[in-house]
């Protein structure tokens, strides 16, 4: 940790005088990461997951090493579109958490509320803002966000867009499915889909569109599998690599290496055995970087953590012949668009087919959503009879973290699943 600090004060140090070498220096580092990855490993980290973490920091790479070929969004976006045309579509959210991953996030975030970034804003938001504004994050080939779940998307990206002059489409997703509002957004997405002929000067393929959902189907197929296998086996993964399967459940959903990921952890899974202590369902973000949360989740086979509720926000079949209607239809019946209701509903779901021993709710700092809709979902929880943890915290920016109140409190809930267990 000491030689992370030291290499993220450079950094720091770098963004100040010479934005574009401290962008080099964060790309070494994690160039340096992906090797150590695949020629050391990690010690009880499937192999799966080995690839999924490597292809996760390629796409960083990518974002940053080629930024002409590359589009901020959010995790909610079209990405299945962006790769048709050879563009890597990358979250800011995905953004905000590498920069966080050197300990640099501080200095981001202070660069952005120096310039007037309300402090109350998402720390996601202001740790990309803080990017966008010392010049370390390069400039992209386009923006697009949506109306989903975030309110601090729309002000973040039209800022971003207006400060590097770079194109912005801002999807408006209707709250329910119909048959008129998924034309209006299929509308929306072959509009967005000429802007980007135009800047790329190539004609989408609509062949290529078709087999990146067939991919995306297939993907999903495997998922189901591997989700199916873990309601009773103990597969073990880490806090980072939960946040990692956003890249293969959404920035690169419909690639060839997610769908290899997901028919390999398919098969893996077959080779682990039965859980031996509680599973957990979290819910909403993880704050990654908690040496706390990480010695008591990390690879742990006495407390896996079984569902993530993220990563499984739309798993319905595709219509692969009419790709645009297939992206629209999804985006608007995602578990996090629309009334909060709906995500009440899913963790409910969810809940109800893996009977998890007990869940933990992350209240993020500045995510209104998840602050304020914590008691239904305790309420949801407590109809089921399953425990719930509240947490609150940030999962980007460490100051903002309570490690003592953190460890006393999960650690009294982790206790409370095992007496229930055992009694």
């Amino acid at each position: 940790m000491d030689l992370l600090k030291k290499y993220g004060d450079i950094i720091k140090k770098e963004s100040d005088e010479n934005p574009a070498r401290a962008r080099n220096l964060i790309r070494a580092g994690l160039t340096l990461k992906n090797f150590a990855e695949k020629h050391i490993g990690t010690k009880g980290l499937p192999a799966p997951y080995e690839t999924l973490f490597m292809t996760t920091v390629d796409s960083v790479l990518n974002a940053l090493g080629k930024p002409e070929k590359s589009v901020w969004s959010n995790i909610f976006g079209p990405f299945e579109i962006f790769q048709c045309f050879g563009l890597q579509g990358v979250s800011v959210e995905a953004l905000a958490t590498f920069l966080a991953g050197f300990g640099i996030e501080d200095y981001f975030i202070d660069c952005a509320e120096a310039e007037g970034i309300a402090p109350t804003l998402c720390s996601y938001h202001k740790n990309f803002m803080g990017g966008v504004y010392s010049g370390v994050l390069p400039t992209p080939a386009y923006a697009v966000t949506t109306t989903t779940v975030c309110d601090g998307n729309l002000s973040s990206f039209r800022l971003a867009s207006m400060m590097r002059d770079v194109g912005l489409t801002v999807l408006d997703i209707p709250h329910e499915w119909s048959p008129e509002g998924e034309k209006y957004l299929a509308g929306q997405l072959r509009e967005m889909t000429s802007e980007l002929e135009r800047l790329t000067e190539r004609q989408l393929d609509i062949n290529a569109f078709r087999e990146t959902i067939h991919r995306e189907n297939e993907s999903k197929k495997y998922f189901r599998i591997f989700l199916e296998a873990t309601k009773e086996i103990c597969y073990p993964n880490t806090l980072t690599l939960n946040q990692c399967m956003l890249f293969a459940t959404h920035l690169n959903i419909g690639t060839q290496e997610t769908l290899d990921f997901f028919r390999a952890l398919a098969d893996d899974v077959k080779n682990y055995g039965p859980y031996t202590g509680s599973r957990i369902m979290w819910i909403h973000l993880q704050p990654f970087y908690d040496e706390v949360l990480k010695g008591i989740f990390n690879l742990s086979y006495e407390n896996n953590i079984q569902v993530f509720d993220f990563n499984m926000d739309y798993m319905n079949e595709m219509d692969e012949e009419h790709p645009y209607e297939a992206v629209a239809r999804k985006m608007i019946e995602s578990r996090y668009n629309g009334d909060f209701s709906r995500k009440e509903e899913f963790i409910g779901g969810l809940m109800d087919e893996y009977r998890p021993d007990g869940a933990i709710h992350y209240c993020h700092w500045g995510c209104k959503q998840s602050s304020g809709g914590v008691m239904q979902i305790k309420k949801v929880a407590a109809d089921r009879g399953i425990p719930l943890l509240i947490l609150d915290g940030d999962a980007v920016d460490r100051r903002n973290s309570h490690e003592g109140q953190i460890r006393t409190r999960t650690e009294a809930f982790i206790e409370m699943l095992e007496n229930r267990r055992r009694s």
